[in-house]
């Protein structure tokens, strides 16, 4: 997979599709990718229309340019000083962050360059992160005067407590082996073989079954949140409903019979 570079008339949302693999590239690489009320907009439209889509397999979250995602547009936002627009800024920030937890295939962030305020949410909101060795994060807010509240959501989902509040009082940034350590990041490799690692990662999704796939992003997301019984409770439902389906016949046959299993999708 190319990253593609930025075009002026191109729209500020790319979107590719091969294999099964979405890929939405955050496309204002002068304003490093920042989270404009039009970029919220493009994102919630490509996920509400990616929820329906039975084919797709996998998203991928890319950036143009020299940068992930800088995070909120703060020029758009000191341009807006009434707290009635603020409210619904965040509202629509934390509906678009709802709906890549929601979404019935997983998410990658493939993080080159900045992730930093929202665009480190946007990071700890994926269910995987491929970064290149020169990424950096932060939720830096607090530099400005702006605790990172709706950042402080996902990120304390991701890793330690301690860990995030470090990072939210101090605005300090991590570079991508600690957030590998630290559990915000699945893997971090060369920046010449991150393209090769997200794909390699999205492949290897893709080769499992669909059914199995968006059963185990929906169980996840889901029993997380539950206290222990209720988790093992949900879950054993689940997989009794999971061994029901053609696929998962079909994989216990292939791998009893040392062959390899034929994905109908049911």
């Amino acid at each position: 997979m190319s990253l593609p570079h930025a075009v002026p008339d191109e729209p500020i949302l790319l979107h590719d599709r091969a294999d099964g693999v979405a890929t939405l590239t955050l496309n204002r690489p002068a304003q490093f990718n920042a989270l404009s009320e039009e970029m919220l907009l493009a994102l919630q439209g490509a996920f509400d229309g990616l929820a329906e889509d039975q084919e797709l397999r996998c998203v991928v979250i890319a950036g143009a340019g020299r940068a992930f995602c800088a995070g909120h547009d703060l020029r758009q936002m000191r341009a807006n000083p009434r707290q009635d627009y603020y409210d619904n800024l965040f509202a629509r920030c934390s509906r678009l962050m709802q709906s890549i937890v929601h979404c019935p295939v997983p998410v990658i962030a493939r993080v080159h360059g900045l992730a930093t305020a929202a665009g480190c949410q946007l990071v700890a909101t994926c269910d995987l992160a491929v970064a290149g060795e020169s990424a950096s994060f932060a939720v830096s807010g607090i530099n400005v005067g702006l605790f990172c509240s709706t950042p402080a959501v996902a990120l304390s989902r991701n890793i330690a407590p301690k860990r995030a509040f470090d990072m939210l009082m101090t605005g300090r940034f991590i570079a991508a082996d600690e957030a590998l350590s630290s559990g915000l990041v699945n893997r971090v490799v060369p920046d010449a073989d991150l393209d090769a690692a997200v794909t390699s990662l999205a492949s290897e999704i893709c080769a499992k079954s669909p059914v199995a796939v968006r059963t185990g992003k929906a169980m996840f997301a889901r029993q997380i949140a539950m206290g222990l019984e209720e988790a093992y409770l949900y879950a054993g439902g689940v997989m009794a409903c999971n061994m029901m389906a053609e696929d998962a016949g079909e994989g216990i046959d292939a791998f009893l019979g040392k062959r390899k299993p034929v994905w109908t999708g049911r």
